[in-house]
């Protein structure tokens, strides 16, 4: 997996981190979030969650 490619999937993976790592409930997730805490692992999720949103898009392109 690389870095993040929006600011929606950036925080999504920081939810889903918080999750996998026990400070959050995984009922506290929805959406894309819930789906990256159950099928991605807490290496990835870090790796997307720490890319710098400075420079991302609100939303992935769609192309």
């Amino acid at each position: 997996m690389s870095k993040a490619e929006s600011k929606k999937q950036q925080m999504a993976a920081g939810a889903a981190l918080s999750v996998k790592r026990g400070e959050k409930p995984e009922s506290s997730l929805r959406g894309a979030s819930k789906e990256m805490a159950r099928s991605m692992s807490e290496d990835e999720l870090r790796e997307l969650a720490s890319t710098k949103r400075k420079d991302l898009p609100e939303k992935a392109s769609e192309e």
